[in-house]
């Protein structure tokens, strides 16, 4: 007898900060207006994002109409990986005309290859052009 699928009550997108998932928002306010339990997202999302700790973590929680949910951990998002790759505090609030770094070949294909699983490329020139238009929009040139 084939068991019948689940019916998906509602996706959430969240960031939070590896290892670090607690009750307070955007946990608490994202999670608890679907009427789930908190930690059976709270505890496995910090085991799990235990090597990761303090980065920032995209992760997509499923919530089903049985109250049960599964989640999938993102890479680190690729914004992030630029500033930290060329010591940034923020991006460049008009990209077009501030330039605030520029990034090396080798730093371009470092970061693409950290974020393929999570990107739509079948090849790393793919990724490194997707990851070098991220830069753009920040304001960071590419040598």
């Amino acid at each position: 007898m084939a068991t019948e699928a689940k019916k998906i009550q509602a996706k959430v997108k969240m960031i939070i900060m590896g290892g670090q998932a607690t009750p307070a928002p955007p946990v608490g306010s994202s999670l608890g207006q679907h009427g789930v339990n908190m930690m059976d997202f709270i505890n496995p999302f910090n085991e799990q994002t235990q090597d990761r700790k303090g980065q920032p973590t995209p992760v997509h929680v499923t919530i089903y109409s049985d109250k049960t949910m599964t989640f999938v951990t993102k890479g680190t998002p690729a914004k992030i990986l630029i500033k930290e790759a060329l010591k940034l505090k923020k991006a460049s609030g008009v990209p077009n005309k501030e330039k605030v770094g520029k990034l090396t070949q080798a730093q371009l294909t470092e970061i693409a290859e950290k974020k393929m699983p999570d990107l739509n490329a079948n090849d790393i020139e793919a990724a490194k052009k997707i990851i070098a238009g991220t830069a753009r929009s920040m304001g960071v040139e590419i040598e």
